[in-house]
């Protein structure tokens, strides 16, 4: 089947059948230019989101994406995910899923070298864990940040991640406690 790609503003759409892209009737797959990742777009509803519909084939809509969508890294950008474990005297004590962090920063520490040794034994996966244990936004997107470059992120932070290779695991910030996953 022939595939035709549609320029909208932001992003490029291939719209293609149901059974070649694995999304339910009236989703089609759309490219973000300014995250440089896929969505998921739904025109008769209006509705957008990053992760796919309910009732979506995962492997057909992987095979789909592989297949018509190359992402491209920005010049001296990177991409990282992370997962923030906030404490009592982080910059900005709360979080999407708690209102007032109480805990001290040793006791960050710990959750954090916990979460890592499980990441590290393969027990979950980074985005698994970032999704309920991260005090970040980018929770929602499974820790990613999408691409940077040097001055967006807090200098630490920044330096950490461009000086892992990609797939390195690594880094510490004294002020909010954090891994970045490169």
């Amino acid at each position: 089947m022939p595939l035709y790609p549609v320029k909208t503003f932001e992003s490029y759409a291939f719209v293609a059948s149901q059974s070649s892209t694995g999304l339910p009737e009236g989703w089609e797959v759309r490219w973000s230019n300014s995250k440089n990742l896929p969505y998921f777009f739904n025109a008769s509803a209006k509705e957008s989101k990053w992760e796919p519909p309910a009732g979506s084939d995962a492997e057909e809509l992987k095979k789909y994406i592989a297949r018509n969508f190359t992402p491209q890294t920005p010049a001296g950008k990177i991409r990282a995910a992370h997962l923030l474990v906030k404490h009592r005297d982080s910059r900005r004590p709360s979080s999407w899923k708690e209102e007032n962090i109480t805990r001290s920063k040793e006791e960050a520490r710990e959750i954090l070298e916990g979460h890592e040794e499980r990441i590290k034994n393969g027990k979950v996966q980074l985005g698994e864990l970032a999704t309920t244990e991260s005090d970040c936004n980018s929770a929602k997107k499974r820790g990613d940040l999408g691409f940077f470059g040097k001055g967006e992120m807090q200098k630490e932070f920044e330096e950490a991640a461009f000086a892992l290779k990609p797939g390195e695991v690594g880094f510490e910030n004294q002020e909010e406690e954090a891994k970045a996953f490169r």
